[in-house]
């Protein structure tokens, strides 16, 4: 079939909005007709050229539709089924997944290559060449051929606009502070960076009882919306939050830091773990240069203090539990989905889209389909 996605030719260039060929599901796979797909700041690592994939490349792994068709050996999936795609694939079977870890499972390899799971070939063609798809889902289409794996089954009451969100956004962030942070009663959370997953962990660490969560952003617009979704104080930068830390815990510093940003570097990590006290967690979150290989800390600092490092990755959830969790929370008010999304775009803004993030002027921006 015929159908429209977003598509990078080349490192640095805009997206371009094209016809391409979609092929039928194959075995263990399904058709998709999407609904909605959030703009990630992974997406624009691909676009800039932080993280270089194979070309032509479609773009986007947070989104949800509505299964049209199945292929064979598909048995917990049927046409009409809403489903949210998870950016890691969750096979339930290899070590991974069977000690509760399947945001590492072992299917997750595949989403440096973008090819299809089952058989590393593409069904996605574009201008007579293969496509590779963004964590092998590409939701900046309006229709995608995705293995079983990458899909989790929802109710069909949950507003799939915004059941998009916990693919990737809400679920990593939410996690990096209930999972890995382990947030309790009483502490005292910083979060760097008020994005998509920002705005997940701010919500995670209010939601686990936080005193005290400070969101760190140059954004005034950021800052200002941080406060909706349980952020107690703000500040502009990490010499503003160390001052406000030290008056608002009598010199005691922050029990947990979540690193949200949107382009990691190693200038960060120090400053980060300097926010911290005595036996308190920098959750490391945001994606950086893979090519870079060495940070500035000071060692002594973690032995003496005993400070850790902790790395998350999709917040170390499960999606298959985690998914359908956040969106019952969402759907008894407990989890601000809509509150998220600052502005809503068609496929062919989408690079309208992406210099609106780049200006830090949304939360999170929205492809509706």
């Amino acid at each position: 079939m015929k159908t429209r996605a977003a598509v990078l030719w080349a490192p640095g260039e805009p997206w371009s909005v094209e016809e391409i060929e979609l092929d039928e599901p194959q075995n263990g796979e399904v058709l998709v007709k999407m609904t909605a797909t959030g703009l990630c700041h992974s997406d624009e690592h691909m676009r800039d050229g932080t993280n270089v994939m194979q070309y032509p490349f479609i773009g986007g792994h947070e989104g949800s539709g509505v299964v049209e068709r199945i292929g064979a050996g598909v048995t917990d999936l049927a046409p009409g089924d809403h489903v949210v795609f998870s950016f890691i694939p969750a096979c339930g079977r290899c070590r991974a997944c069977a000690k509760g870890m399947s945001s590492v499972c072992d299917m997750g390899a595949h989403i440096g290559v973008g090819t299809q799971i089952s058989d590393d070939t593409s069904r996605h063609h574009v201008r007579g060449k293969d496509a590779r798809l963004m964590c092998v889902v590409g939701t900046f289409s309006e229709h995608t051929v995705v293995n079983q794996a990458s899909c989790v089954k929802i109710t069909n009451d949950v507003p799939l606009d915004k059941a998009a969100l916990v693919g990737c956004g809400v679920t990593t962030g939410w996690g990096s502070s209930v999972y890995v942070g382990k947030v309790t009663a009483g502490d005292t959370v910083v979060v760097l960076g008020m994005g998509g997953v920002g705005c997940g962990a701010v919500q995670g660490a209010a939601q686990a009882g936080a005193r005290h969560v400070v969101v760190v952003d140059p954004s005034a617009f950021k800052r200002s919306e941080a406060k909706r979704f349980g952020a107690t104080h703000t500040a502009a930068d990490i010499e503003e939050a160390q001052s406000l830390l030290v008056d608002l815990t009598w010199g005691a510093m922050a029990d947990v830091v979540v690193i949200t940003v949107g382009k990691m570097s190693r200038d960060l990590l120090a400053p980060a773990v300097n926010l911290l006290g005595k036996g308190g967690v920098c959750v490391q979150v945001s994606i950086g240069d893979p090519l870079e290989m060495t940070v500035d800390l000071s060692l002594i600092g973690l032995t003496s203090m005993r400070k850790s490092i902790s790395g998350s990755w999709y917040g170390n959830a499960n999606p298959r539990s985690d998914i359908p969790l956040l969106l019952r929370m969402y759907m008894e008010g407990k989890i601000l989905l809509d509150e998220m999304v600052t502005k809503t775009y068609v496929l062919d803004e989408i690079n309208e889209a992406f210099e609106d993030m780049r200006a830090a002027s949304i939360i999170r921006g929205m492809i509706l389909f």
